[in-house]
């Protein structure tokens, strides 16, 4: 299984990107899906969370300026995100917990997305 993340990149403060990320490989089906980030010498935190069935929940500081979704027919989870500021610069890890075709389930990671916000 491999979760591929696009859509990083550098944006001036209170633009927009969009992120993306698709597991692949042996996968039936997937239940939770989250985005996190992880700043320089700070610890990762968790940026939002979307359950199966659209159930999401967010970080304070990124209510209201971020959106998590997903299509669970591609196995992809998305991170719109708007307003940006320049503490939302960090690389950005999705994860996922696959179910795999033997019935079980395992929490991969995306490789990280480096999102950079100049003020």
């Amino acid at each position: 299984v491999q979760l591929v993340e696009t859509g990083g990149g550098l944006v001036q403060a209170g633009g927009s990107l969009r992120l993306s990320c698709v597991a692949s490989g042996d996968v039936f089906g997937v239940n939770e899906m989250e985005w996190y980030r992880q700043a320089p010498g700070k610890q990762r935190e968790r940026v939002a969370t979307i359950e199966r069935g659209g159930n999401t929940n967010y970080l304070r500081s990124v209510e209201g300026r971020f959106i998590i979704s997903r299509d669970n027919a591609k196995n992809t989870v998305y991170l719109q995100m708007s307003s940006l500021r320049t503490e939302d610069t960090a690389v950005y890890y999705c994860r996922a917990d696959v179910i795999q075709s033997a019935n079980y389930e395992y929490a991969y990671w995306g490789q990280g997305s480096q999102v950079t916000v100049s003020s």
